[in-house]
């Protein structure tokens, strides 16, 4: 059986795993006026950083249902037999019920729609996942659940200069209980279930990357993901990515740092974010995904493949 994987462009997949599995991303897009609507794969992260310093209103919004549509119609007149559609956690956009809405138009039976309660590489490290098992020619069925399986373990945590981009986007949850506190205040959150929450106050910046650092390899080395008896026997190293934007020292600190504490990984991504999270968590921030076990059934490549 030939399954084809899509996913949206929050998922921030290197380009070459792109190509190398022949994943399709559906883009969401972003806006800075009423008729400035564009792509945000076309919306530089320098720009959006330029826009939001400037105190320029950015707002986000979903991939549409006809977007998804056409993604779905083309991979099955190309040949697929069925199509797997990964997103961002749907309790922090409307990307998902879109995705939904068109797979019901164009072929239920053949388009599994995930909802990865994820985002940036820790729905990409699913979306890996679930694209190489179908290059070995597995079932939908099979392939769906391993990007669920692959998304529900990973680990995703972050910290913003400031709560005021997330409070503006209504993204923050229960991390309103943070706003108000003093400016040396900076928030760690993590994602939980989908939904973004606080995790911590750390009183600078510099000790933001030490804290993180300290939370990543916790994560990295807790219990071991299930699997089968060969798996379990011959645990497999953590994939690791540090995402930023506007901020690449601070990520490339907190890189080499998890690096080092945890020489056995399997991956590990470096990336600026685009403006859909960008806009949401603003200029400095900088966060860590971790995915014990990595997201390879097979053999994993090593980080200097990215």
């Amino acid at each position: 059986m030939s399954v084809a994987v899509v996913t949206d462009s929050t998922a921030y997949l290197p380009a070459r795993r792109v190509e190398h599995y022949g994943v399709r991303v559906v883009p969401l897009h972003v806006s800075t006026g009423p008729e400035h609507s564009l792509a945000e794969t076309s919306f530089d992260p320098e720009l959006l950083t330029e826009r939001l310093r400037a105190g320029s209103r950015v707002t986000t919004a979903g991939a549409g249902v006809a977007e998804f549509a056409d993604t779905y119609r083309a991979a099955l007149e190309s040949g697929a037999d069925g199509v797997l559609s990964v997103h961002l956690s749907g309790e922090l956009s409307g990307t998902l019920d879109a995705a939904r809405t068109a797979a019901r138009q164009v072929a239920p039976s053949a388009i599994s729609v995930v909802d990865s309660r994820s985002v940036a590489m820790g729905l990409g490290f699913a979306v890996l996942a679930a694209a190489e098992l179908a290059a070995t020619g597995a079932e939908l069925a099979e392939v769906t659940e391993a990007a669920r399986r692959v998304a529900a373990r990973g680990t995703i945590l972050f910290s913003v200069q400031t709560l005021e981009y997330l409070r503006r986007g209504g993204r923050i949850g229960t991390a309103s209980a943070l706003l108000g506190t003093a400016l040396a205040i900076k928030p760690l959150l993590h994602l939980r279930d989908g939904v973004i929450e606080p995790l911590e106050k750390v009183r600078t910046t510099g000790a933001v990357v030490r804290r993180l650092e300290q939370l990543a390899v916790d994560a990295a080395t807790g219990p071991a993901p299930s699997g089968t008896p060969s798996e379990v026997d011959t645990p497999r190293p953590p994939a690791l990515a540090v995402h930023h934007l506007a901020a690449p020292e601070r990520a490339e600190a907190l890189a080499r740092r998890v690096r080092e504490r945890l020489p056995g990984h399997s991956d590990c991504v470096v990336s600026e974010v685009g403006a859909t999270i960008g806009a949401h968590i603003g200029p400095g921030s900088v966060g860590v995904v971790v995915l014990p076990g990595g997201w390879s059934a097979t053999a994993g490549a090593p980080h200097d493949e990215w």
